[in-house]
């Protein structure tokens, strides 16, 4: 009677999700709770039967869990390792921010609108002591570029980039992605035709013209015959693969495969082993030489004559395009391969700024008094050139929290040591490694703490922690023991041998194919010859996989379109999901009802024998932790 009135007394309880609606034990369990799972794992309709039935499955999922942690499943080595693996795989996705993420992405959108031909003049800076010598040399030649001089001349002269001799500085059409973001602001920030103002990175001086712009060239699918020559090559192997790349496009235009020629001729490492094919690219990611060659082709399947790079010679076919401007779905599908983008770029930097700042306020982050940043400052370069340090600030010294974790200065030393020095070997600035400092154990804090700063994160793992205890229970309890107990498994058959009775049916062999026209051709020849079909099938090597098996007549798909007689097909079925196909092929029928044999039965065996043990468990569990619903 008591399980008859528990789903009664519960729905009335379903009009407040705050509410608590059951306890297990000393559980308590919120509609809130409930309606989530239920609308989460419910594929029909909402209705109350639906609601009834998921009930029964809920509180039976809770119960496992229940047991589970109480006999210490959560707590061993490796169900913890396990989880913390899991962590690890979601983790990511938690840690941008989406509406930053979205943001960005319609940045780079908007600005991949268009394509800027972009000039640059880079002054590096070797070391911190060359920092005033190289900005000097910047003013000089943004001074000489102010005053009329022609930008490609500065820059053959004034430029530490090597091939700013050969090309005056341009480096061709770039757009979002192009280049640091830092200097991509800096870009799209300058006019058409203007000088952009002297900029510093942590590389040196940059100085960019904006030459021109025009509308979005896009992305492009390519393949490339490449022979590759270096920078100090012989003319007369230049010479030699001149000829050679003349002849490959000769043989080109004759209808050779640019796929096989590409496989035999083409050096280039990362396409020639799938036939020549590079990754799809906008503008601004490789040569602009090869880029212009590129997106010239007029048309899928245009092939241009050789020409040369500073990387070797190439034959490229357009195989094709995909315009900027996209609308709807396509779009959509853009700002998606845009977001991916963004998470794996420098764009999240800005993001990640803001949000470390806000996670140290929440931390109880406190930032270092003036004078003691000074102390901190002159005890690190002490101990950065290998002097003896003051005893103004001891080593175990706690210069910040967060969430109650120490940071001390012997903390700080060991990062700075490890991080000391920037990409041209310099030392950074101290408040430039403090700050980079900050961010990193900002970070890795809330990474480590993230249940504490993400409720959707916390559920998640919630979630996972739940479902691993759930499936571990089930290995113990049931799944493995009822397969694993012949005898048990052998008297449930006798006891249950009426459930196991071969209706009509028939043994047939099934076929599986990558494409419907493989599975056509194929059927089309075991119907002239059934016999034979497994050397026919065998025929199509690895492109077919087989099976033979006896089936119900109902479980055969299509065999409501067929007769009820051996070697008849049935019609290909196609999945719309990948394009595989299959169809099978009718051996034996046989007609009347048959008892199963308990190794034919025995995979249903034990699924029911499961099901069993199953109900019996839970029926246990429900007296050793009561279920108490809310009482209306």
């Amino acid at each position: 009677m008591r399980h008859l009135l528990l789903p009664a007394l519960l729905f009335t309880a379903l009009q407040g999700s705050t509410q608590t609606l059951l306890t297990i034990g000393n559980d308590s369990i919120s509609v809130a709770e409930f309606n989530e799972a239920f609308r989460k794992n419910n594929t029909g309709k909402e209705t109350a039967e639906a609601r009834s039935k998921y009930l029964e499955l809920f509180i039976a999922a809770k119960l496992k869990v229940k047991e589970a942690r109480s006999r210490g499943i959560d707590t061993t080595a490796q169900f913890r390792t396990d989880l913390e693996a899991l962590r690890a795989q979601v983790l990511p996705a938690y840690l941008a921010d989406p509406q930053k993420v979205q943001q960005l992405a319609e940045e780079a959108n908007q600005r991949g609108q268009k394509d800027l031909q972009v000039a640059h003049i880079f002054i590096a800076t070797a070391n911190a002591a060359d920092t005033a010598a190289a900005y000097v040399k910047a003013r000089e030649a943004y001074t000489r570029l102010q005053s009329g001089a022609a930008f490609d001349k500065v820059a053959a002269q004034y430029s530490d980039d090597p091939s700013a001799k050969s090309n005056g500085g341009n480096l061709g059409y770039i757009t979002a992605f192009s280049l640091p973001y830092e200097l991509e602001n800096l870009v799209y920030a300058t006019p058409v035709g203007r000088l952009s103002a002297v900029y510093r990175s942590k590389a040196g001086y940059h100085i960019f013209k904006i030459v021109g712009e025009r509308k979005a060239a896009g992305r492009i699918k390519a393949a490339q015959v490449m022979l590759a020559f270096p920078p100090d090559a012989p003319d007369a192997e230049k010479a030699r693969l001149k000829q050679q790349a003349d002849s490959i496009y000769k043989a080109l235009q004759k209808g050779a495969s640019f796929e096989a020629l590409a496989e035999r001729y083409s050096n280039d490492a990362n396409s020639a082993g799938a036939g020549g094919l590079l990754p799809e690219f906008g503008v601004g990611q490789y040569d602009p030489v090869f880029e212009q060659a590129v997106f010239a082709l007029a048309k899928d399947g245009a092939v241009a004559p050789p020409f040369v790079t500073g990387h070797g010679i190439h034959i490229v076919k357009r195989i094709a395009r995909q315009p900027a401007v996209l609308s709807g779905s396509e779009k959509e599908a853009e700002l998606e391969r845009l977001r991916a983008l963004v998470k794996q770029s420098d764009r999240m930097q800005s993001s990640l700024a803001q949000q470390a700042a806000q996670i140290r306020q929440r931390a109880g982050y406190q930032p270092l008094p003036a004078n003691l940043q000074k102390a901190l400052e002159v005890r690190t370069r002490q101990e950065l050139n290998g002097q003896v340090p003051a005893e103004a600030l001891s080593s175990d010294m706690v210069l910040f929290s967060l969430g109650g974790q120490p940071y001390t200065v012997a903390n700080w030393l060991q990062f700075a040591q490890n991080n000391r020095a920037e990409g041209n070997g310099s030392d950074q600035p101290f408040e430039q490694l403090w700050n980079e400092y900050l961010q990193t154990q900002t970070l890795e804090h809330y990474q480590q703490h993230l249940e504490d700063y993400n409720p959707a994160f916390k559920k998640q793992m919630r979630e996972l922690e739940e479902g691993n205890l759930f499936f571990e229970i089930m290995q113990q309890e049931v799944w493995t023991p009822a397969q694993n107990d012949t005898a048990a498994l052998q008297q449930f058959y006798q006891s249950h041998k009426a459930n196991y009775v071969w209706q009509r049916s028939a043994d047939v062999a099934l076929f599986f194919a990558p494409d419907k026209t493989t599975a056509e051709k194929l059927a089309a020849q075991i119907k002239q010859a059934p016999a034979r079909w497994r050397s026919l099938a065998s025929k199509l090597g690895a492109d077919i996989s087989t099976d033979s098996t006896r089936m119900e007549w109902s479980s055969i798909t299509g065999s409501n379109k067929i007769t009820f007689t051996p070697n008849q097909l049935t019609p290909i079925e196609t999945n719309p999901a990948d394009g595989t196909a299959s169809f099978a092929l009718i051996l034996k029928t046989y007609s009347q009802p048959l008892q199963r044999s308990f190794e034919e039965a025995k995979g249903n065996v034990i699924n029911d024998y499961q099901a069993e043990k199953e109900k019996q468990w839970v029926e246990t569990l429900k007296q050793k932790y009561k279920v108490k619903p809310l009482s209306p």
